[in-house]
């Protein structure tokens, strides 16, 4: 019996393929916005992080969220972000 095939993702700061669901993803929605996308579903184009703040740091100051989305994140958007970020605990949810 043939196995189910998991899609893969790669997180855009550490590199490390994981399936979705170990991954939290950001969202460019079509309207420009940038948001978590917890439950994975918003349309758009998305980018994956690990939930630790290294990563989420790291994808921060290196700006590697901006690349992925094709966009330029706005300071409140940022911000967003970085509120989310605070909520992960220091090694991972």
């Amino acid at each position: 019996m043939r196995r189910k095939h998991v899609p893969q993702r790669t997180c855009v700061a550490c590199r490390q393929v994981k399936p979705p669901r170990e991954l939290i993803r950001i969202v460019r929605l079509p309207s420009g916005d940038v948001e978590v996308d917890e439950k994975g579903k918003k349309p758009g184009r998305g980018a994956y992080l690990c939930p630790n703040k290294a990563c989420w740091e790291r994808a921060s100051s290196r700006k590697l969220v901006e690349h992925a989305l094709k966009t330029k994140i706005t300071n409140e958007q940022e911000e967003n972000l970085r509120q989310y970020c605070r909520s992960l605990s220091s090694e991972s949810v």
